[in-house]
């Protein structure tokens, strides 16, 4: 998965003496598939996790090889994003989130709180308009894409660290904005897109 492999030297980088031979899988989820917030000091016996993951599922959109392009060069990676990429995400989310959400049978999408890898604001845009999303749903994948943009597949954690932020702040039950069970979707080259049905945890 993209959220795992992406930028594995640097999610490296962020473990401990004691821990520079775990991989990225291992920094982001302990043994229940429970995802923290990694670093150099965490302690798993005693810190808490922040999010569960229920199900997953994820997808090609077909002929969308070239759609997002990725290359890896001395300067650094070099992406390149096709005008036509909202379009083909919008056409494809719904049914990669209703197989997501199979599990549970939830068909109210309000009812869940949303972190959506803001590739840009029109694919925020247009899933908001495709899933019938309050205009809050997004509103945390908003800020991390005016605070900070684009920054490939970490994006999302940006993201879960506001929500989780946000919901502290705001005296919500756990880190999903108040609610249990959210949705998170990622987009990279293929056109991929994945599908995690997440549980929130207490605060």
């Amino acid at each position: 998965m993209h959220l795992f492999i992406k930028r594995c030297k640097q999610s490296l980088s962020v473990c401990g003496p004691r821990q520079n031979l775990c991989g990225p899988q291992q920094i982001l989820c302990g043994p229940q598939k429970r995802l923290h917030t990694p670093n150099s000091n965490t302690n798993l016996a005693v810190e808490q996790p922040l999010y569960e993951i229920i199900s997953a599922m994820e997808t090609i959109i077909p002929d969308t090889m070239n759609a997002i392009t990725m290359r890896l060069r001395q300067v650094g990676d070099i992406v390149n994003i096709a005008p036509s990429v909202p379009k083909h995400v919008s056409e494809s989310i719904m049914n990669c989130v209703e197989e997501a959400l199979k599990p549970l049978g939830i068909t109210d999408l309000n009812s869940l709180f949303w972190i959506i890898h803001p590739g840009g604001p029109a694919i925020l845009n247009q899933a908001e308009e495709k899933l019938q999303l309050d205009k809050e749903k997004l509103a945390m994948s908003r800020k991390v894409l005016a605070d900070v943009g684009n920054l490939s597949g970490p994006t999302v954690l940006f993201i879960m660290d506001e929500m989780r932020k946000k919901s502290a702040a705001e005296g919500k039950a756990t880190t999903g904005d108040g609610f249990e069970f959210g949705m998170l979707l990622a987009f990279g080259p293929g056109i991929s897109v994945e599908a995690l049905l997440l549980r929130a945890c207490s605060i």
